[in-house]
């Protein structure tokens, strides 16, 4: 990712509400060195409340260049790594669990010494055992509690020991009870905040981080749509979002959630899903007839409610059905929340009239216009999908569009009339019985009695 990218995607957390931001590993890369100089010596880029934090492995030379590179900002958390787990230490490593401990307590001790070089920058510290959930717990446990006391942590300067399922192997439960099981155990537990930091290759990572915050984690680190290694670390727009959907702020901001997501598509070069919960194009979107008719009663309740309680439909308490999250709450329009095809039915239909046309058609039109858009969807390839201007132009086409040839209403029977206003006009909506025939008309005039001699008039005339 290039500088540009980079500001890009660090401007746009800030601007959401994060305040601890990991903008990259500076010894393993001159354009990461570059881009945290660029945020150390430009005073307009990192706000008081945003503190950055910088990544290193364990080891002294790339400790030294990861702390040259924060010199200057106001504050910043040192992030030290390392693998803990036998594999790791057997065939990558190449060292015991006793020369691997004394070489992180080595590594600790060097970035305590060069971080009290910085006579400007404020700094706390971060240790991840990676591989944690494939650790032996006593191990990872003895590792932490010494670094714990190598960097002398205290309740105003906490040391964060982050336990990564770096890669993941178990399901969620397991992952929470290692978090558990390191909560209960850890020495000067208010001198430690307990992070984790879930990867996804098991396509768990959300439920992995919500189960261990329930079993005592108290930061969560990942990544926008769950970007990074392999399946990516969890996403932490699916989290935020579990949390606003069970009545828990965030603090983030996700009023306007495609912005957020495209600037994530560029800066990555990956599009998000059109199925990614919660931003993906699909997800306030239904096909389904049942799940249309739903919406459709869900959204009418919605507003009758708002209106019983003399608030706008924003503040009214929010119970549709297929619907978790009010999709005007993250910026999308209810536009896009019924699409109709051959698979759909009479509630998206009347929905989208509704909406898009203020047609509110009797309950026994909606299942007759339903089934002239089941038939026009069936005669396109693959059951195409029709769009609200193309329902409305079948809905006109078969009752408000009469040919000119005169009609006889001296027979015309009227058993069904609902009138509403059209525009600045009135409808009527009839079901007539003609010779034995019932048929549905529907008809606009400037009076009651216009429109209903016309909806009687398209009923006569469909007769026919």
């Amino acid at each position: 990712m290039d500088a540009d990218r980079k500001l890009r995607a660090f401007t746009m957390m800030v601007a959401m509400g994060f305040k601890e931001i990991e903008v990259g590993y500076p010894s393993a890369s001159g354009l990461d060195f570059d881009f945290v100089r660029l945020l150390a010596e430009r005073d307009d880029l990192v706000p008081d409340d945003v503190t950055v934090v910088v990544f290193t492995a364990a080891r002294d030379d790339l400790i030294r260049r990861t702390v040259a590179s924060i010199d200057g900002l106001a504050r910043a958390v040192v992030h030290m790594y390392t693998a803990t787990a036998p594999t790791w230490r057997d065939v990558v490593l190449r060292a015991s669990r006793a020369g691997l401990r004394t070489r992180i307590l080595h590594a600790a001790g060097v970035v305590l010494s060069e971080t009290d070089r910085l006579a400007h920058t404020y700094t706390r510290f971060e240790f991840s055992p990676e591989v944690f959930n494939l650790t032996e717990p006593e191990f990872v446990l003895d590792v932490c509690n010494a670094v714990t006391g190598r960097w002398d942590a205290a309740p105003d300067r906490p040391v964060i020991h982050n336990l990564p399922a770096t890669v993941e192997c178990a399901t969620p439960n397991v992952y929470a009870d290692q978090i558990e099981w390191m909560s209960r155990h850890l020495d000067r537990r208010n001198d430690v905040i307990l992070s984790v930091h879930p990867h996804n290759d098991r396509g768990t990572g959300v439920a992995c981080a919500e189960l261990a915050v329930l079993a005592g984690a108290q930061r969560v680190e990942g990544c926008l749509f769950g970007n990074g290694e392999r399946t990516g670390n969890v996403d932490l727009v699916t989290l935020a979002m579990n949390l606003y959907t069970q009545g828990i702020d965030p603090k983030l901001d996700f009023s306007d959630i495609d912005a957020v997501r495209r600037t994530v598509e560029h800066y990555n070069r990956m599009p998000v899903p059109d199925r990614h919960p919660y931003a993906g194009d699909l997800v306030y979107t239904a096909f389904s007839g049942t799940h249309q008719d739903a919406i459709d009663k869900g959204m009418i309740f919605h507003a009758k409610r708002a209106a019983a309680l003399g608030v706008p439909e924003s503040e009214a308490p929010w119970e549709v059905p297929y619907l978790p999250v009010d999709p005007a709450d993250v910026g999308r329009s209810y536009e896009a929340v019924i699409r109709v095809n051959s698979q759909s039915g009479k509630g998206g239909v009347a929905y989208l009239l509704r909406t898009g046309h203020g047609l509110d058609l009797p309950p026994g039109l909606r299942v007759e216009v339903g089934a002239l858009a089941q038939a026009a969807s069936e005669g396109r390839a693959g059951g195409g999908e029709l769009t609200p201007a193309e329902l409305w132009s079948l809905f006109r086409d078969e009752y408000l569009v009469h040919p000119g040839f005169p009609v006889d209403l001296d027979g015309v029977e009227v058993i069904e009339e609902v009138t509403g206003n059209f525009r600045e006009a009135i409808i009527s909506y009839v079901r007539c019985r003609i010779a034995e025939v019932e048929r549905w008309g529907a008809g606009v005039g400037s009076t009651p009695e216009a429109a209903r001699h016309a909806a009687m008039s398209s009923a006569a005339r469909r007769a026919v």
